[in-house]
This record gives structure tokens, sequence and C-alpha cells, in this order.
């Protein structure tokens, strides 16, 4: 049986290359075979020293830890091990004589937006490593930590939470100074048993910098995040907001579809879609400032950056404007989205919304608020998924709704009923993939 400082000797030995996936062996990494409910890695481990990897950790009652080969490393629980191994690296990296310091970044809505505006308006001055994609889960955050290479000096990570404990046993990983709750609203409530339950999650990353003396940059727009802060005695807290720091957003225009702010009285434009992502543009600017960005950098390194991943993007077709924002969905989400479309200002508006899933014994209300949030809007919706069928039947009047089975179902609907000329919302939970429409639109 290995231990972890042996294993990280082999770590280095390895240039830092770390997968869990056999199918992405290029030569010369460390393959940390990993088991779950459906899977186990400990089968694939030979097989990953066959097509390069220099070696394999094996849990030690698996059939290749027996195996006579010396590439074969062993430990009880590799899962356990790679955090481990994680951690060990996150306290060897330093700046200047002193530990890395490290941005722990979590919230309901904008994590990965705000944390790619923070790896641009950090990058401007320093070496910056970030989360890749949405890398930000038990397996993900051990991950980015051991891709972060000698000579960084920031690095952001972003954490994601579907149960209670969850971002405390992150940010034992990743051992974050400062920290950043994008908001809180109501997402995973299965999970989480009830939107307390969130705050009480979330609320982990403030309670471990108040355990540290860490500091946290606090959204002082949002009440629920003041209260948070001001209820853990002796956090540092760095306000930050729209209002708190007088910026303004600019109403949309046809020339202008996208958010525009004006702060510290210098007008931005980004490519952004939605004043909801303001909130997490003043979360770059204030990070930036606490590590002495300059603001032109800053507003220029926002104004740069496209989104991508079906998040907030604004896709012209040759037929239609789209508003893509499929990559996730829940009722805080879902809201402020058709809040932002409802303000659009467009002879012909169309929203196609798929169910919110992991909503527990608090779906269907959820939903309900939804098909009458939109009815309210006089915004034509058609509607995807079994979630969203239950809340029309609770709305038997509403004369604007349409629904589908599936997204397949609603891709062939729009196949055989073309929309012409209209500004199209697509959002809805990963699972129900509405990302299928856009072919037809």
């Amino acid at each position: 049986m290995i231990s972890i400082p042996e294993l990280y000797d082999i770590y280095l030995k390895c240039g830092g290359n770390v997968t869990t996936d056999s199918r992405a062996i290029k030569g010369g990494e460390l393959f940390v075979a990993l088991k779950g409910e459906n899977f186990d890695g400990n089968a694939y481990a030979l097989q990953a020293i066959e097509k390069g990897a220099s070696y394999a950790l094996v849990n030690e009652d698996s059939e290749a830890a027996v195996s006579g080969n010396p590439a074969v490393c062993s430990v009880p629980d590799t899962f356990i091990a790679l955090k481990q191994l994680a951690n060990h690296h996150r306290n060897q990296l330093q700046v200047n004589g002193k530990r890395l310091p490290v941005i722990g970044l979590t919230g309901t809505n904008g994590k990965t937006t705000t944390k790619e505006l923070l790896r641009r308006v950090l990058a401007t001055t320093y070496n910056v490593s970030a989360t890749e994609g949405n890398l930000n889960n038990d397996i993900g955050v051990p991950l980015t930590l051991l891709k972060i290479r000698p000579g960084t000096e920031l690095a952001v990570v972003e954490m994601g939470a579907n149960h209670p404990d969850d971002i405390l046993h992150l940010v034992e990983v990743c051992e974050p100074d400062f920290g950043l709750i994008t908001n809180v609203g109501k997402a995973h409530l299965l999970g989480f048993g009830s939107f307390e339950g969130v705050c009480r999650a979330k609320g982990q990353l403030y309670d471990w910098l108040q355990a540290h003396d860490g500091q946290a940059f606090v959204n002082a727009d949002q009440s629920v995040l003041l209260d948070m802060a001001a209820s853990r005695s002796g956090l540092k807290a760095i306000s930050y907001g729209v209002g708190y720091d007088k910026a303004e957003i600019i109403d949309p225009d046809a020339e202008h579809p996208y958010l525009r702010m004006t702060i510290d009285g210098k007008t931005l434009e980004t490519n952004l879609v939605g004043s909801y992502n303001a909130m997490n543009v003043m979360a770059a600017v204030a990070v930036g400032k606490h590590f002495n960005v300059p603001v032109d950098a800053a507003l220029e390194a926002i104004a740069s950056f496209e989104p991508a991943n079906k998040r907030s993007q604004m896709v012209r077709t040759a037929t239609n404007t789209l508003i893509v924002d499929a990559y996730n969905a829940n009722p805080s989400s879902m809201a402020v989205a058709i809040d932002n479309f409802a303000a659009m200002n467009a002879e012909k508006k169309l929203a196609l919304l798929g169910d919110m899933r992991e909503l527990g014994e608090d779906s269907l209300k959820e939903h309900v608020a939804i098909v009458k949030k939109l009815e309210s809007a006089g915004i034509d919706t058609i509607f995807v998924g079994e979630e969203f069928k239950k809340a029309l039947a609770m709305c038997p009047d509403s004369p604007r709704k349409g629904w589908c089975a599936s997204s397949d179902d609603l891709a062939s609907y729009l196949e055989n009923n073309p929309v012409r000329d209209t500004v199209v919302l697509i959002k809805g939970s990963r699972g129900i993939m509405m990302e299928k429409t856009i072919p037809q639109l």
C-alpha cells in the first residue's frame, strides 16, 4: 500500500497528469481507478497501463492490485486517496514563499459564468488557474487542483453541491483563502430538503472562511447573503453589488441586445444576455479590485468574454434570434430568465421551457408558479416534460400553452410547424436536453 507522499512523488514523475478515464490515456499519466455504483475503474487499470499510463492507482481489494505489475499502486480507497493527493498538492504550491491563494466559488446560479469572468479579469495581471468547464463536484475539484502548475499565482475553484455536506467536503480539499457565493436560490431541493437547506449547504463556504481567517466577497444587494455573512461573527466580508457600487444597467435595445452597464463612470458592453448577469460582472470587478487589477483592464476582459456551453448565449439563425440558456434550470434561474425575456423589445416571442428537475415535493408548486408567471407576462410558451404537464393541468384557464413529452417531440413539432422572425427563449434542466430544438429554429 502506498502513502500519500509516495503517491505525490509518482504524480510529479507523471508531470502532474492525472486522469480517471482510461479512454483519455495519451501516455505518461497517473490513472486513478474510481469505483461507483455503476462502474469500476479498477477493471480497466491494466488496460490503462497498456495504453501508455505510467502508473495506475487501484483499490487494494481489486484484481489489479495483486497482478504483480510494478506500475500498479494500491490504497484502501482510491476516491479518498485522490482527494488527499489533491489537498497535499494544494499545500505544496507557493507564491513568493507563501501558500498559493485559492478563491472558492459556489452558488445556485451563475457559478460557471462568474468563474470564467474571474479567470479573465485576474489573468490580465496574474498567472491564473481555474476550473475547466463545470468540473465542480467531488471528483472535479480534486482534478482541478491537480492541474495547477508551479508558477500559478491565483487559483479559482468552482464548487457545486446537490446535497447538504457537499461544500463542506470540497472546501476541506481545496482550503480556500477567499470565497464567493454568487446567490442562493431554489435548486436541488430534492437533495437539500428546503430553501433553508440550500442556505446551510452553501453557507459552509462562509463557515470555512470564518474558521480559517479567510475573506468572503459578499453581494450586498442580496439580503440573504448579507444575513448569512452577518450571522458568522468575525467573518471578514468584502462587499460588492450593482446597487452597492452604484453601477447602472442600461436598457437593451435592438442595436444593443446584450447586457450593458456603467461601472465607475465607464460604459461596459458585454456579450451576455440578461440583466441577471450584472451581479456576475460586479463579482468579477470586485475580485479584480481586491487583487489590484486596473478597472479598465477588468472591464476590457469582461467585454471580451463570450459565453458558451448553452449559458446565456444569443444565437442568430437564418430565421430567428435564440436565447439559449439550456444548460440547467431551477425556479430561481427560470424566473429571472423569464423576467429578462419579458423585458425584451420584440414583435414576436416564444418560450420553449423544459422541466426543472430535482425539486422533490416542491416540484409541482414550482412548476405551477412558472406557468402562472408566463401567463401574467403574456408570453407564448411550449412546455416540455411531465412536471410541466402536471402544472398545466392545475392551470386549465391558461390560453397560452402547448406541451410536448420530450425535446425530441418538440423538435419534430417545430419541423412541421416552422417558427420565423421570432425571439425564442430556450431553457430547461440538463436532462431535458432542450438544445435538440436549435436545429429546427
